[in-house]
């Protein structure tokens, strides 16, 4: 029996869920650069990896290192 493929990549509606906050506020960080996004055509994906890197560096930012 095959296993699915790890998830590399989410819409933007997918990616807004994930990290519990609304499509528009999701648009935002993408926009300021704050979240990072690829396009595939005319398609807008946000990695795994982008996500975790926000979520990191906002733990960072508001808790500090070995806080």
């Amino acid at each position: 029996m095959k296993t699915a493929p790890e998830r590399l990549l989410y819409t933007t509606e997918e990616a807004a869920s994930a990290l519990s906050i609304g499509v528009t506020k999701m648009k935002d960080l993408i926009q300021s650069g704050e979240v990072r996004s690829i396009k595939i055509g005319v398609l807008r994906r946000i990695t795994v990896n982008s996500l975790t890197e926000y979520v990191v560096l906002k733990d960072l930012e508001q808790n500090g290192i070995g806080d």
